[in-house]
């Protein structure tokens, strides 16, 4: 790491909080195209990754959601989902390009009930499985960046016959991952994740989603161990999705929402943090719409 590794902000945060590098899909939620990522996932310190370690983060929730035309009008469809994503990272001692390199893996877990017009039904299981095999970090005294490159299996269940029982996208998706923070010696933390998701073709349905772009970011202040602040996310799907070749819907059904909502941290001892939100999203066509509820551990081993 660098010499900041041992300043005196660096020495008061949680650092294995820091790592906005990737994360988990919560749920398919029952319509092609669905994001593997569950945006507003990474919030305070997104850009700073931590010091060579093993680190458990946690990620604990709610969901509830309904569908949205492409003019941001309600459909029939409604999602409710409970999630809980357990990861592990490993920063290493191994420097590349003047960072540290480290991998993650995240498992996810998820109870999902879907309810359309022929009926309502609920499944339990494992969701699609992250990969990040590249997680790298740079830092100075108030900036700090990552960069990662997270791969998401379809592990999660699928059923094209009935896709309310769906948990999984049924199709591996690449996520090449830039995250910075400005974080204040005053206590401010600016933050943002940004990226890019490469969706692969569900070969069941010959249907192909389109790329999208989605961000997290966050604004707060820390007062002691507390820190109080508002975070969300954006996502602005960039080409059409496609079946058999040719263009879904007039739009290409792509998909945009933003989405925000206050933010409370509190650091415990030995590098423990604690994050608890509620996001709400808005300006939603071709996605659902809804209201998460968030509880976050971040904890070094």
């Amino acid at each position: 790491m660098t010499s900041t590794s041992n300043s005196p902000l660096r020495r008061s945060l949680p650092w294995a909080a820091a790592v906005a590098l990737g994360l988990c899909s919560t749920a398919a939620l029952a319509m092609e195209g669905a994001d593997q990522y569950p945006n507003g996932a990474e919030n305070w310190l997104a850009g700073a990754a931590p010091p060579p370690g093993n680190y458990f983060i946690n990620y604990a929730g709610h969901y509830n959601a309904t569908k949205r035309d492409g003019n941001g009008n309600e459909l029939p469809v409604k999602v409710s989902a409970t999630f809980d994503a357990a990861r592990f990272l490993q920063v290493t001692n191994t420097q590349l390009l003047g960072a540290n390199w480290g991998w993650h893996v995240i498992l996810p877990l998820v109870h999902q009930t879907v309810e359309a017009p022929n009926g309502k039904v609920s499944t339990s299981g494992i969701g699609d499985i992250t990969i990040n095999p590249l997680v790298l970090g740079w830092h100075t005294p108030t900036w700090h960046y990552g960069v990662g490159l997270d791969i998401n299996l379809p592990t999660g269940r699928y059923d094209k016959s009935d896709p309310r029982r769906s948990i999984g996208a049924n199709y591996v998706s690449v996520e090449p991952i830039f995250a910075a923070s400005y974080l204040g010696a005053d206590g401010w933390d600016v933050s943002g994740k940004f990226m890019l998701n490469f969706k692969g073709k569900n070969t069941d349905t010959d249907y192909q989603s389109g790329t999208d772009f989605h961000m997290d970011y966050m604004v707060g202040k820390n007062f002691g161990p507390w820190g109080v602040g508002l975070s969300g996310y954006y996502r602005k799907q960039l080409t059409d999705d496609k079946q058999g070749g040719i263009k879904v819907g007039a739009d290409g059904n792509r998909g945009q929402v933003l989405a925000i909502g206050p933010s409370i941290k509190y650091n415990l001892s030995g590098g423990t943090m604690l994050v608890a939100q509620w996001q709400h999203e808005t300006y939603v066509k071709n996605l659902l719409s809804g209201d998460k509820l968030w509880l976050k551990l971040i904890m070094p081993l």
